[in-house]
């Protein structure tokens, strides 16, 4: 089970929580079980293609991820923040 931080901009899926739990040994499976549980969550973090969208960073144990097939092994936090940008 992967603890998930949900920012701001997505709580409104999750029904206000910070803070949720899925199910899932790859990111891809973690956000299957997201969109189950939150439908249209998943949407908002991966494209068409399967690919986090480009203003979405996934970080899984404080390290960036963009590969949603690798496993997640031991580590169990997986935090999604949208991406800043500014010119």
């Amino acid at each position: 089970m992967a603890c998930v931080l949900v920012p701001t901009l997505l709580r409104s899926y999750t029904g206000g929580t910070a803070e949720v739990q899925a199910r899932g040994g790859t990111l891809a499976e973690v956000f299957a079980d997201l969109d189950r549980q939150f439908p249209g969550f998943a949407f908002r973090v991966v494209d068409e293609h399967g690919r986090v969208r480009r203003h979405m960073v996934v970080f899984v144990g404080g390290e960036r991820r963009d590969d949603l097939g690798a496993p997640l092994g031991e580590v169990r936090e997986v935090q999604i923040v949208g991406a800043l940008s500014g010119g």
